[in-house]
């Protein structure tokens, strides 16, 4: 079974296609969105389908131990997959298509993709696109600036006697902290090589029960 799986409410937009075997249980299948997102496996989830709840115990939803199969999706079904149900995360999942298995293919398996999951306990949506926009904002032009000033002192003298001050060495040590977090949170990197070498190592059934 193919599924397109995206974010909703982010931009720019967070999907996967993932193909995955119809035996498989919808709590195997959350472990598997879990690789194939990014997520880390430590908040509630739950399915709905067709109306009807499935998901972790502690949400009084009906087990997930259902296969996938026996949901009866047609082609072009869509449903909700929540994930962190205090702010939640709400990813659209469609069945795309029923394939065939292809020979020597590890399945499941991510074979599409664009753009980085935010981390964990970011906020949900709206929170991590204020985030997003105050990496973009009027510091990162007083961090560049900042670090600009470093690399011409630095040229200059062609010394780094300029870190054997502490508090210049303090101060750049945090103006670096800034950029790579800066980075991190605009990076739209999607590595699709190494969700599949996750799914190879069967990290989705570790993933699909709760991490503490």
């Amino acid at each position: 079974m193919q599924f397109r799986v995206w974010l909703k409410g982010l931009s720019p937009m967070v999907w996967r296609r993932v193909q995955v075997p119809a035996t498989m249980t919808l709590r195997e299948f959350h472990g598997v969105l879990q690789v194939a997102m990014g997520w880390q496996g430590i908040h509630l989830y739950q399915f709905v389908v067709h109306t009807v709840r499935y998901g972790s115990w502690q949400l009084t939803a009906e087990s997930p131990d259902i296969g996938i199969e026996a949901l009866k999706l047609r082609t072009g079904s869509r449903f909700l997959y929540e994930y962190d149900l205090n702010v939640p995360w709400e990813h659209e999942v469609r069945l795309e298509d029923w394939l065939a298995a292809k020979p020597h293919t590890h399945y499941p398996c991510c074979i599409g993709g664009a753009g980085n999951c935010p981390p964990e306990d970011s906020g949900g949506p709206d929170a991590w696109i204020r985030q997003e926009d105050e990496a973009l904002g009027l510091g990162l032009d007083e961090d560049l600036a900042s670090a600009l000033e470093f690399i011409k002192d630095i040229s200059e003298t062609r010394s780094f006697a300029i870190l054997d001050d502490p508090d210049r060495a303090d101060e750049f040590r945090e103006l670096l902290f800034r950029i790579d977090r800066r980075n991190a949170l605009l990076d739209r990197t999607f590595k699709r090589r190494k969700v599949n070498e996750r799914l190879r190592q069967n990290e989705h059934l570790t993933l699909m029960h709760q991490q503490m």
